[in-house]
């Protein structure tokens, strides 16, 4: 009997020890319980990168992805944004999350062994984030910010057909706003517009290069630019007060007053970016392997306040479809 018992408790403990191991080995198991640690670098602080911050927290909390978030902001200064890219190193964190295009350069330049994903960088390549879109090699991948541009500059000429200047107000030491300048003037030239930029070199030239650029067109486009994004309230303003037509490249830019725009959400775009953090931390993916995305998503939306300032009629084409912001 007593020999019985120790075989019966021998099976059940050896059962046991199978449930036990099998559990262990499912890789997916563990990981998906593990508190991962991510620095999150962000060169400015702007209703549009934090968007991308907060669309990225909050994807990684839908996921269902544990994460201790170290969050640095290099107030727009790039050595700043290097060193803080460089203490993430030290810290061994699990992966940075890099918003703007110098906040990635700074990361992928303090480190090539660290996953890096990337956001509200305009063309990753050019900026030598990666080697290719679709095969971007390296640590190094993310979400490009890049937006419908011609669906963009269309929303002039549905609004106002008079329209033929367009002015651009860029950073002049911002190399993802002269690929924007560059765009936006081959495809206004093949549709009949003109493209007149000023660029600035801090947030207080903004005020004067509004000025400046009023009396020399007839309407403003407001690109993916960081710095002009700061400021965004006094582009508005100032666009408002000469009873100018702003577009703007992405949504955030209405809430400073900018009329319109057909384009992304960096909201989105952050959700996008968590979903491909998840594919690196959980899935074992590398992340030169993952290809660069573009938003999913876009949608045309205005600002219904600087409609009445502009006395422009809700029934222009241009606001088809269109939703009214919502802050």
């Amino acid at each position: 009997m007593k020999k019985i018992m120790i075989t019966k408790l021998l099976t059940v403990f050896l059962i046991s020890m199978i449930f036990l191991s099998a559990c262990s080995s499912s890789g997916a198991t563990v990981k998906s319980q593990k508190e991962f640690t991510i620095g999150i670098s962000q060169l400015a602080e702007h209703p549009a990168l934090d968007d991308a911050r907060r669309g990225f927290e909050d994807g990684l909390k839908e996921l269902g992805i544990e994460a201790k978030i170290e969050y640095q902001n290099a107030q727009g200064d790039i050595p700043t944004s290097l060193s803080i890219a460089q203490k993430f190193v030290k810290d061994e964190v699990d992966l940075i999350y890099a918003i703007a295009t110098p906040a990635a350069q700074s990361a992928k330049q303090a480190s090539s062994h660290i996953p890096i994903v990337f956001s509200a960088v305009t063309d990753p390549v050019d900026a030598e984030l990666v080697d290719s879109i679709e095969s971007p090699g390296g640590n190094v991948t993310g979400t490009s910010d890049e937006s419908p541009m011609d669906r963009q500059l269309q929303l002039f000429k549905d609004l106002d057909d008079s329209i033929k200047k367009i002015g651009i107000i860029f950073n002049t030491g911002e190399p993802n706003s002269h690929i924007q300048v560059d765009r936006a003037k081959e495809l206004a030239a093949s549709m009949g517009l003109e493209i007149i930029e000023v660029g600035i070199n801090t947030i207080n030239d903004i005020p004067q290069a509004v000025d400046s650029i009023s009396k020399k067109v007839d309407a403003i486009y407001t690109i993916t630019d960081n710095m002009v994004a700061s400021a965004i309230n006094v582009v508005a303003e100032k666009a408002i007060e000469n009873k100018m037509i702003t577009v703007g490249a992405e949504e955030s830019h209405l809430a400073g007053g900018i009329l319109i725009t057909d384009g992304i959400s960096y909201y989105e775009l952050g959700k996008q970016s968590a979903r491909m953090a998840k594919e690196i931390l959980v899935d074992g993916k590398s992340p030169g392997d993952i290809p660069v995305e573009t938003a999913s998503n876009t949608k045309k939306v205005y600002n219904e306040e600087t409609l009445k300032a502009l006395g422009l009629d809700a029934n222009n084409k241009a606001f088809e479809g269109a939703e009214k912001f919502a802050r």
